[in-house]
């Protein structure tokens, strides 16, 4: 998780992967509350979030539940003061900051380690 000032639009946000680190997207394309997906050089999705408070998180898009590359298009809240995004499809809730599913504790997307440069 990455906190940012609202008035760094010209940076880009970056995922570290197993080589390094790799650039997704440009900040100013995250609005707050909403997700955007990315495709990673290994044909893989990644669902990024920038929440109202200009923190950053990455997830798998994949909907484990569904197989569907849709979590990148749900809803984003907190629960418990944690940061969650519910999948379009049947709902189910993936902590944004690990990657637990807040439904059902035995399913676990990949949470991704996120910065701006």
């Amino acid at each position: 998780m990455t906190t940012l000032a609202p008035e760094t639009t010209d940076l880009k946000v970056q995922l570290r992967l197993d080589d390094g680190w790799f650039t997704v997207c440009d900040l100013s394309t995250l609005l707050p509350g909403r997700g955007v997906a990315a495709l990673l050089p290994d044909g893989r999705q990644v669902a990024v979030f920038r929440d109202r408070s200009g923190s950053l998180y990455a997830i798998d898009n994949r909907d484990l539940f569904t197989g569907a590359a849709v979590l990148s298009r749900g809803l984003t809240g907190t629960h418990r003061g944690r940061p969650f995004v519910a999948s379009p499809l049947l709902k189910q809730r993936f902590d944004l900051a690990g990657g637990r599913c807040l439904d059902d504790e035995s399913v676990r997307v990949t949470a991704y380690e996120i910065r701006t440069a």
